[in-house]
């Protein structure tokens, strides 16, 4: 393990607390052969973009065929975002398997359904009735707030937390709704923020800038700016990310995703219509996605809020490949208030897989990854939040 490392650092003297360090944060902590070559590459290429960026990132690798797994700070405990709609939608297709409703069954849209972000159905009037399928779709590839909190008022809450425990257990924080993740928020300002619902978190995203948030939700709340618990939104985001909910170690949520990929959260149908689904996905276009070869597939969910983002799944390489083969990458980062910067580190983590062999039977051939444009180049996507 030393030689690696020191081909790694070659300039940095490694004492054995250094080598303990690194090694919890670097390749293929938990196995005992040393580690391929495009593991060693890629955790010194992750190592690189983490010093380079202003987004710290976190990023967690594993190839399926043959369990060698790389780690970068993935044994922390990071802001999920969106990503915990993949396990609602585990929650909700066991619900169809059982027989509870089908797909096609209509779920009635209520006045406190409302939860601002990205999607379409927030834009559906009060009664409007919604199938199922549509629901999931919304969730799924435009991350739509208002349908995942429709299904996860399906299921139940505990529903969900249920299937994480039973997929990976105790690694999870607490899943919740989304509304009220806004209320967990602005919570942390003034406890009356728990009487908000529906269409006024559609006034306050709809704010100029957080000024005027805080005096909607002084308004909303009964509440003078001056009294408020915190000074700032951003601080009121911080509190929240510290209280752990919705929050994970990346290689948690890589192993609830290896059990989706390997059949174990759902019958073979419906594993192949959630990750079908997941290919389809809008909002990871400026992500991992752009630094893989565009002949991959790539079943993912993104997440997104203030200062954190996310991206993770199953790529895939081409079937009829001499040597087809199954990764899961799932990263993220966070203090880059910049959501364009942010997007540029998971680029570059995609583009880090690509060189480091991976994909192409462990040769490094840089002519067979994708050139990541500049910021200002990057593809016009629907903006998630």
């Amino acid at each position: 393990m030393t030689s690696i490392l020191q081909t790694l650092f070659p300039r940095r003297r490694l004492t054995v607390a250094a080598v303990l360090s690194l090694g919890l944060h670097g390749i293929g902590t938990a196995q005992t052969s040393a580690p391929s070559p495009w593991a060693t590459r890629l955790s010194a290429s992750l190592s690189q973009i983490d010093a380079d960026h202003s987004a710290r990132i976190g990023v967690f690798v594993r190839d399926l065929d043959t369990g060698e797994t790389v780690s970068h700070k993935s044994t922390q405990r990071w802001y999920l975002a969106s990503m915990v709609k993949v396990p609602v939608a585990i929650a909700v297709l066991r619900g169809v398997e059982r027989g509870d409703f089908t797909l096609d069954t209509p779920v009635t849209l209520r006045a406190s359904d409302y939860v601002d972000g990205a999607g379409s159905t927030n834009r559906k009037p009060v009664g409007a009735s919604v199938r199922i399928r549509a629901l999931l779709e919304q969730m799924i590839l435009y991350s739509d707030n208002t349908a995942s909190d429709m299904l996860i008022d399906l299921v139940g809450i505990a529903e969900v937390n249920a299937v994480v425990e039973s997929l990976v257990p105790g690694k999870f924080g607490r899943i919740t709704s989304l509304s009220d993740v806004r209320r967990a928020i602005y919570g942390q300002l003034t406890p009356r923020a728990e009487r908000i619902e529906g269409r006024d978190w559609l006034m306050l995203r709809r704010q100029a800038n957080d000024a005027e948030r805080l005096r909607l939700l002084s308004h909303l709340t009964g509440t003078s700016v001056a009294e408020f618990r915190l000074p700032s939104i951003d601080a009121a985001y911080a509190a929240y990310y510290a209280s752990g909910l919705n929050a994970a170690p990346l290689e948690a949520y890589g192993e609830l995703l290896e059990a989706l990929v390997e059949g174990k959260a759902l019958r073979p149908t419906y594993t192949g219509y959630l990750l079908a689904m997941m290919e389809r996905v809008v909002t990871g276009k400026r992500r991992i996605q752009l630094g893989l070869p565009k002949d991959v597939r790539f079943a993912q969910k993104t997440g997104t809020q203030r200062g954190r983002i996310c991206d993770g799944g199953l790529i895939r390489t081409h079937a009829t490949a001499s040597s087809p083969r199954r990764i899961l990458v799932v990263a993220c980062t966070r203090d880059e208030p910049s959501l364009e910067r942010s997007e540029i580190a998971l680029a570059q983590v995609g583009a880090a897989i690509c060189r480091s062999g991976l994909l192409n039977q462990g040769v490094s051939d840089a002519s067979f990854c994708p050139a990541l444009p500049g910021a200002d180049h990057l593809p016009a996507v629907p903006a998630e939040r």
